[in-house]
């Protein structure tokens, strides 16, 4: 039986993770000049870790979540995103502690899982790049991780892109705000889609982040939450906006706009683009915010967060369509052709040797004909071929070929194994 991978996972070859370290390379890069940190925490949290910071009528926790019970019983849940889990380990690991710079700053890549329909660019298997600040109340710490996404895209190729932002207030910003929303679609009850009735009382913002066109009908005409900020929170706001400003980053204010997560408060915003690979009309590509309570939610003191998330598979398609300069696999810069069983042994040494002296090396594994093994050069592209044979072996020789001006020396193998760096770099004269 020829076994298939699960639905909603793919097979990332090695033509294609050649662009993902790539694209993961300049977000490293990036992320350290604005002094952010690798963070790696496990693929899998305890469920109130995630149940208890999405909202439990969440879609990610009510219709999403990987869960299930260990061998110990306990309850188990699969990564669905990624700042849960980064402030869990900021908790554990006493990272608030007076000896931690704040805003203490991290960064992560790697895989999350959601059970949801697969379609271009989103799988049940995906993988996030994302950024974490804690310990800032400034509002210029939120400007700041939307700069980074920003920039991150134009190092990447991408322009055209559309920055919205939106705020969530404060928590008597949500309440009072919250009970408007309640007000407005009760009315409506009975023409919702299900979920958004089950929601309406618990959540009502979760009506405004349904893409049921049921629920959608009302959400044009439904009252801004910018009207229900309370004077801090609207001047934080306009903070924001003043600091965007500043920094020459358009934007537009989406006031529709909750996320998907109940852990935000205040600034939050999308990056989307407009691309035919990922559907119609603008797709996200990234999305983040501030989240105020949530590390206290999880057990530590009451700090302030911010962050942002980015679909590495969505920004790949994306990059691809958008004919980005993305790499390809790496060409050969020497092939060694070893001619008799008598040469097995030399021929290890010398491709061991090339690596040795950084230089990208193979050779031949399958005993096959010195006319088989110059093709297999070929095709690699590679920049050079070493050939030595059983006549060639006892004469202490070896055969260098420059495959771009096809010529050919012979040089002493001794030589060429006490310096093979320098040997290589003056026959292809670099």
């Amino acid at each position: 039986m020829r076994y298939q991978r699960p639905k909603g996972t793919a097979d990332i070859l090695p033509t294609d993770t050649v662009k993902w370290q790539y694209v993961e390379g300049v977000a490293r890069e990036l992320f350290k000049t604005y002094d952010y940190q690798e963070i790696r925490t496990p693929l899998f949290e305890s469920y109130e870790v995630f149940s208890r910071s999405a909202g439990d009528t969440s879609d990610v926790v009510t219709k999403e979540m990987y869960d299930f019970n260990d061998k110990g019983d306990r309850h188990i849940a699969l990564r669905p995103e990624g700042t849960a889990g980064v402030v869990r380990a900021f908790n554990e690991n006493k990272l608030y502690g007076p000896e931690f710079q704040k805003p203490y700053k991290v960064y992560y890549l790697g895989p999350m899982f959601r059970y949801e329909r697969p379609q271009s660019g989103r799988q049940r298997q995906f993988h996030q790049i994302g950024v974490e600040a804690f310990g800032a109340d400034n509002p210029a710490i939120d400007v700041e991780v939307i700069a980074m996404a920003c920039q991150l895209f134009a190092k990447l190729g991408l322009t055209n892109l559309r920055v919205a932002i939106n705020s969530l207030g404060d928590q008597t910003s949500r309440a009072n705000y919250r009970q408007a929303l309640i007000d407005y679609l009760k009315p409506h009850y009975a023409e919702l889609s299900e979920d958004s009735q089950a929601r309406l009382e618990k959540n009502p913002l979760r009506v405004l982040d349904s893409k049921d066109p049921r629920d959608q009908q009302f959400v044009a005409d439904a009252p801004s939450i910018l009207d229900y900020l309370t004077p801090e929170a609207h001047d934080r706001f306009e903070a924001v906006k003043q600091m965007l400003d500043a920094l020459g980053i358009d934007y537009v204010v989406d006031a529709t706009m909750v996320r998907g997560l109940d852990y935000y408060n205040h600034t939050i915003f999308e990056v989307m683009v407009q691309a035919k690979s990922l559907g119609h009309g603008y797709t996200t590509i990234c999305g983040g915010g501030r989240y105020s309570g949530l590390v206290e939610q999880l057990g530590g003191p009451d700090l302030a967060g911010v962050g942002f998330g980015i679909g590495l598979e969505r920004l790949l398609l994306l990059l691809e369509e958008e004919g980005a300069a993305l790499p390809t696999l790496p060409t050969l810069d020497l092939y060694v052709v070893g001619i008799g069983q008598a040469t097995n042994l030399v021929s290890l040494q010398l491709v061991q040797a090339a690596r040795a002296a950084g230089l990208i090396a193979e050779r031949d594994y399958l005993d096959r004909k010195p006319k088989a093994q110059f093709k297999t050069a070929a095709k690699a592209g590679a920049k050079a071929v070493l050939t030595v044979g059983e006549r060639e072996l006892a004469a202490g020789n070896v055969h260098f070929k420059n495959m771009a001006t096809q010529e050919e020396v012979t040089l002493k193998l001794a030589d060429v194994l006490a310096d093979f760096k320098g040997v290589y770099t003056a026959q292809l004269g670099e």
